[in-house]
């Protein structure tokens, strides 16, 4: 049997995984490049449009905890990164271009696979589909989903941050280091004192933006910093330029505020402003960032942008398994279905992925660990909200450990122990359910 997969992003690539790897062929429909959107750069398959890095690994983490539920299904998002990884400390950062060939290079590996170019603007009767357009779904195809449900679409704007060359950075003021000695040095830290972060402060709140009349309207886990910097002199200080934890590795000298850079590919020769995801104008990126002593010279080969993300009042259209509801074979997947975040909407990709092949062999799709993230955020995107705001990986939405830790520590990794057992065997439950 044929799934219709639309969109070539994480989530419509981790959903025609896993359909493939259970049998089924998938037709993936990806309108780029011959439609572009307003924050894609290429054609490619999941492209990573702001950031590089796919976040912790580490097990007693969130991000980490929903890597390893992910992996107990095969991921091939996980599966690409592995193979395009650059030095990220404890995150998952990769080269963008090595892991967008290598989620295309594995999906092709299945026979059944085919991808078409070409833009989808209408959902047809009675054929398994999956929607994963995402946060920048067309205009004809977001048409097509409101009238389908019924529902107003609520809309944030989502921001990217700048890229600069390592050569025109100024290595005599900025040096490598992770915060409290830490063992990975993977980050560039450029640092300034009082004097030179007022400076930077004053000079960024006045700035121009490419997108004034958006202010207010956005996500808070991608908030521009110049919204950030509207909160107080030191909202900063406290956020993307926090210096805590930063000393210089010779002098130990401390910061009044200090930006991180991370590196964006394995030859080390582009780096990504961690945080400073932005929505000034061009010329005024340079010039304001520009303030920060280490990037005086700065040369931006991508700079910062702001886009529009959409995506559907989740609560009242589709259930746990990204269904829609009263619709046997529609799912809505990825950024567009209320979850925030790069693996989270894989995550959604491969649940609606997994929910197909199961209904299409006469299977129920039983219903994930609430103590899973996993679980816990097909459940929370599910539930009745009136306030329904995007959600991001944590561990505030998993049922409390049967007996109470106060280490704080220890009881992360308790709720990340827990998790990913659970899903261990509701993995193995769930192909074996397939097999019968």
């Amino acid at each position: 049997m044929k799934v219709k997969v639309i969109g070539g992003g994480l989530a419509g690539a981790e959903a025609a995984y896993a359909l493939l790897k259970r049998g089924f062929e998938v037709e993936m429909y990806e309108m780029r490049p011959l439609k572009k959107t307003p924050a894609h750069k290429t054609g490619s398959l999941a492209e990573l449009v702001c950031s590089n890095s796919l976040k912790s690994e580490v097990a007693n983490t969130a991000s980490g905890a929903l890597k390893a539920e992910m992996k107990c299904f095969g991921s091939v998002v996980l599966q690409a990164a592995e193979q395009a990884r650059v030095p990220c400390g404890g995150a998952l950062g990769v080269e963008r271009e090595t892991f967008s060939k290598e989620v295309e290079r594995i999906l092709r590996s299945f026979e059944g696979f085919s991808l078409i170019r070409e833009e989808v603007s209408s959902i047809e009767e009675g054929v398994p589909q999956i929607i994963a357009t995402g946060p920048l779904t067309s205009d004809a195809m977001a048409r097509c989903i409101k009238g389908l449900t019924g529902e107003e679409y609520l809309n944030f704007f989502d921001a990217a941050a700048p890229i600069v060359t390592a050569e025109s950075i100024d290595y005599d003021k900025a040096f490598f280091a992770s915060r409290y000695k830490s063992e990975d040095v993977d980050y560039l830290n450029a640092p300034m004192n009082k004097e030179e972060y007022l400076a930077f402060y004053d000079a960024l709140v006045h700035a121009e933006r490419a997108r004034q009349e958006v202010a207010g309207n956005y996500f808070e886990g991608c908030m521009p910093v110049e919204v950030i910097a509207e909160s107080g002199v030191d909202s900063l200080r406290f956020g993307p330029l926090r210096p805590v934890g930063l000393r210089h590795p010779v002098t130990g000298e401390r910061y009044y505020a200090v930006l991180q850079l991370r590196k964006e590919n394995v030859s080390g020769d582009l780096y990504n402003l961690v945080g400073f995801q932005t929505g000034l104008t061009f010329p005024e990126q340079k010039r304001v960032f520009g303030l920060i002593p280490a990037l005086r010279d700065a040369e931006f080969v991508r700079y910062g942008v702001m886009h529009r993300n959409t995506f559907i009042n989740a609560p009242k259209v589709i259930d746990r398994e990204f269904r829609v509801k009263g619709r046997e074979n529609l799912y809505v997947a990825g950024q567009l279905s209320g979850v925030e975040g790069y693996m989270e909407s894989a995550m959604s990709g491969m649940i609606a992925g997994l929910s197909m092949a199961a209904r299409l062999k006469g299977k129920d799709f039983p219903v994930l660990p609430a103590t899973t993230i996993m679980g816990a955020l097909t459940a929370y995107v599910s539930a009745e909200n009136r306030d329904f705001q995007p959600m991001n990986a944590n561990f505030g939405i998993l049922p409390p450990p049967e007996k109470k830790i106060k280490d704080k520590l220890a009881r992360k990794a308790a709720y990340a122990e827990r998790a990913i057992n659970d899903m261990t065997i509701y993995a193995a439950e769930y192909e074996r359910a397939l097999k019968e």
